[in-house]
């Protein structure tokens, strides 16, 4: 199975899979945007195989793009594992205190965020496209964990992973304006004269929310890689056909 593993204190397993031309439907993880069910399913199994443990260990969501998060419990496992209708709905963010449990998210240029605290012994997974970063999901769950669960920000590992950079996220007016709105963006926003679009750094976005929410710089990596440019990344932007990497991450 073609992943790219991270190292995050507090986790057992983190990491996101990656496109391979040599498995099935090139590793697509996705029910929702694929052309065979059952070469996702296939896929599903070889990365729970990788990780040394089972499909039904698993909790998928149904995202749409909102703020909205969901606290995963063992209940949860299975859901959405083998059948769409079973996903948790309408949920762009994940996260956990109980061990046993892989969460989750799909991508395809939108912003993966990892996190981890050790110390609160709690997990989760974000889906950040640009509407969830609007709409500040990132910063949402964080605050959560802060008031309801113990987490203190300066215990916060985050990761955030391969999505859409900077170069090939070219968006119209109505878009920058949004990102303009939320006041802390602008550092993160380019202006081609040429072309008259604006261009959007969406991780380093994602990374300014997490600082002022008080997470330290030095506790959060950004991985560089470019879902367009790589031959490695579904990109939506690219193909409207994509596959869809997943992101996911279990506590230790």
């Amino acid at each position: 199975m073609k992943t790219r593993r991270y190292d995050i204190t507090g986790s057992s397993i983190s990491g996101i899979t990656m496109k391979d031309d040599n498995a099935p439907e090139e590793n697509n993880l996705a029910l929702h945007a694929c052309l065979d069910p059952t070469a996702v399913l296939k896929n599903r199994e070889s990365l729970a195989s990788s990780l040394g443990c089972s499909t039904d260990d698993f909790v998928y969501a149904n995202q749409t793009h909102s703020a909205n998060f969901h606290k995963v419990t063992h209940k949860d496992c299975g859901r959405g594992a083998t059948d769409q209708t079973t996903a948790i709905p309408d949920t762009d963010a994940l996260y956990t205190n109980e061990h046993g449990i892989v969460l989750a998210g799909f991508m395809a240029d939108c912003v993966p965020v990892l996190l981890s605290n050790e110390r609160a012994g709690i997990v989760g997974v974000i889906h950040s496209g640009w509407q969830g970063t609007i709409k500040e999901i990132t910063p949402v769950l964080l605050q959560h964990l802060i008031e309801h669960e113990g987490c203190l920000p300066e215990d916060f590992e985050v990761l955030i992973g391969p999505a859409l950079s900077q170069d090939k996220f070219e968006v119209d007016g109505d878009v920058y304006e949004k990102f303009q709105a939320l006041g802390y963006a602008e550092p993160w926003i380019a202006f081609n004269e040429t072309t008259g679009k604006y261009h959007i750094d969406n991780q380093q976005t994602v990374k300014t929310q997490c600082e002022l929410a008080g997470i330290p710089s030095t506790n959060i990596t950004i991985d560089p890689m470019c879902t367009f440019q790589s031959h490695d990344g579904f990109s939506y932007r690219q193909d409207k056909k994509a596959g869809r990497h997943l992101a996911f991450i279990g506590l230790k």
